[in-house]
This record gives C-alpha cells, structure tokens and sequence, in this order.
C-alpha cells in the first residue's frame, strides 16, 4: 500500500465532509466577528470571503463585496486600513484612514472579536454537551461493561458499579504522568498494570463494599486483563451547573493547550517530525474527524468544542501575523506613544507571516511522514 492509499484508508468521506465543515463554521464566525466590530466602529470591509483562493463566486451587499472561494480551508476579511496603501508614487505606506484611525482600544477590539468569539462558541458547545450528556465526575470510574467469565465477573463486579477508590485511597480529580495532567479515573489502568493485592471500593444502589483479590499483571509475559469497559462516572447537570463546569474545564485546559503549542514550536524548530498526540495537523484532525462521525453527534460536538479553542488560543499567541501579534503590536505602539514605522511593521508582519506558513508546511509535512 503507497503513501496515497494509507492516507486515503485513514479518511472517509463523511469524515472529510465533517472536517471541512467544522473547520469553516469556526473560521467563518471567527471571521464575522472582525468584520462585525470593524463595521460597528464605522469602519469600511472590502470584502469578505468564505473560503481561500480563486473566487468563484461574488456579490456586493453593503458595501463589502461577498465572495465564495476555491479552497474552502477558511476564509478571510479585508478591512479597510489594515493593510498599506499605495504613496501615489508606485509604491506603499502606511494607511491612515479605516482601522488604521482607530484608537488603540478600537483596534484590539477588532483584533480581539475573532479568537473571543470562537472561545465562547466552544463554552456553548461544552455547555450544551454537559447539560445534556451530564459532567463527567474525575474521580470516579464506571464500570460500563463486564466481559463474561472473566475475573471481574467471578469476582462479583457489575455495569453500573462505580470505583471510588484503589487499595483503599480515594481517586484523586486529576494526575500528572509524564508532566501532563490526566483525569484521575484514568489511574485505574496503571492500578492494574502492577501485581499485589488489590482492593476495588466500589459504590453500588447507594451503598460502599470492597472487593480485595490478588492480582498478577502478567503471565508468562502476557498482559492479563480484569474484564471491564470503563470511563468517568457521569452526573446529570442543570445549563447553569453546565456552564460553570464548561468555564472551569477551559480554564484548566489552557495551560495544556499552550503545552502543547509550546511544544509544536519546538519540534518546528528542531525539525522535529515525530508524531505528537497533543497536537494534529490537516489529516489527523480529519482522520480524528473521521472516526468521531462514526461515534455520534454529540463526538462530533466535542470535536468542534476543541477546534474552537485551539483556533482561539492559536490566535492568540503574540506571533506576527496572527491576531495576537498584532494586538502586541497595537500595544507597544499605544505604550511608545506613537506607532511602528511602516517599514518596521510591514518587516514584523512578513516575517511572522512567513513563520505561520512554515510553521503549517511542517505540521503538514510530519502529518504525511506518518504514513511512511
């Protein structure tokens, strides 16, 4: 099997379908939102494009001409006086008109609308997965399952028991393991990759019981298995218990997600192409897609939730050519009392443009090695 086919048996159509259109939902609103705040301060768009390259497809509606591109890998919006105009001479400067004219505030809100609004796009969705699906308790693992004739079954465990602590020892909300933070329910794995005595508490119809057995992680090399499915034990949540949770989780998320950003710069500038789980390009996220969409709905739910954040948070980093940078960038003008020169700022921005498209050949490129 060549490169192709191993890329193309790892999608499905459905999964690409899905991919593109969560990826265009996130990119299209975050978008709108810079086109909003541009027009709510009496600032001109020139145009504003679902989708990138050829257009395909345009209509002028309020002054902003509407366009429907080729690639439909995001999209884009032209305000007017963020980029340079020309001198009148065959060359460019500084705009000074448009967003360019804005007050320091004016421009951070503009800049500020799109990452803000995909991260309270992804709070709703979290929202709305634990109102209706229930919050996960950490420190709790379920039993969904137990495999006839195996030990669990012949010690007594049942779907539906919950396991609220190991050899007596509450099971804590979360763990670290390697420097990252895992869910505390998780721990039952490693709790069962070791030998000894064992003792499950288990909480079941309201009342706690132990179940004590000694266990033997391996025989004659063999991983030995206990005999149950299981994940987090799961508590039915009002919208307002809900959100708070969803609030909580993205706060405790972030100094994860910039981990992992962190760690996709450094592997960039190693040339590093090993595989990292914490973070996916292209065909791993469709290839992650792919498998949510033969899950459910409320898989794919989840999948959105996290590209949302991750557009946000990416954003975000103070990178030149990304929202972040140009915020810093707006900021240190504010601070210095006047801003950049137009030479200073258009080399900033080049090179951070440039950074950004290197930065997305590589992810593209360690996602492709993969399958070598």
């Amino acid at each position: 099997m060549n490169v192709i086919q191993s890329i193309a048996a790892a999608l499905t159509p459905m999964g690409l379908l899905w991919t593109l259109l969560l990826i265009g939902v996130a990119t299209f609103l975050h978008e709108l939102a810079h086109y909003a705040l541009a027009r709510w301060q009496g600032v001109a768009v020139k145009s504003f494009s679902v989708g990138m390259g050829p257009v395909l497809f345009q209509r002028p509606w309020r002054g902003t001409e509407w366009r429907l591109s080729l690639l439909p890998i995001g999209g884009y919006v032209e305000i007017d006086g963020m980029a340079p105009e020309e001198d009148g001479k065959g060359g460019l400067r500084q705009a000074t008109r448009g967003f360019a004219a804005l007050p320091a505030w004016g421009k951070v809100a503009v800049l500020l609308a799109g990452p803000l609004t995909n991260l309270v796009l992804a709070l709703g969705l979290m929202t709305a997965t634990f109102a209706s699906q229930g919050v996960p308790a950490l420190d709790r693992a379920r039993i969904e399952s137990v495999q006839p004739d195996s030990r669990a079954e012949t010690l007594g465990l049942r779907a539906g028991d919950v396991i609220v602590a190991l050899n007596g020892q509450p099971i804590p909300e979360t763990r670290t393991v390697g420097g990252q933070t895992r869910p505390g329910w998780e721990g039952l794995r490693d709790f069962l990759a070791t030998g000894g005595p064992k003792t499950l508490t288990v909480r079941r119809d309201g009342e706690t019981r132990d179940f004590a057995f000694d266990w033997q992680a391996r025989v004659n090399g063999e991983r030995q298995l206990l005999g149950i499915g299981y994940g987090p034990d799961v508590q039915d949540a009002s919208v307002p218990v809900a959100f708070a949770t969803a609030v909580t989780t993205t706060t405790e998320a972030v100094p994860q997600i910039l981990r992992a950003f962190g760690g996709l710069f450094a592997r960039f500038f190693t040339l590093d192409l090993s595989r990292d789980e914490n973070v996916s390009g292209p065909i791993g996220t469709a290839e992650i897609v792919s498998r949510a969409a033969t899950v459910g709905f409320w898989a794919l739910v989840q999948i959105a939730t996290l590209l949302n954040l991750s557009l946000a948070f990416f954003n975000l980093l103070p990178v030149p050519g990304l929202d972040g940078g140009r915020i810093l960038l707006v900021l240190v003008g504010s601070l210095r009392g006047r801003p950049l020169s137009f030479s200073q700022e258009q080399a900033i921005n080049l090179a951070g443009f440039a950074l950004v498209m290197l930065l997305m050949v590589f992810v593209v490129v360690r996602d492709v090695s993969r399958f070598f």
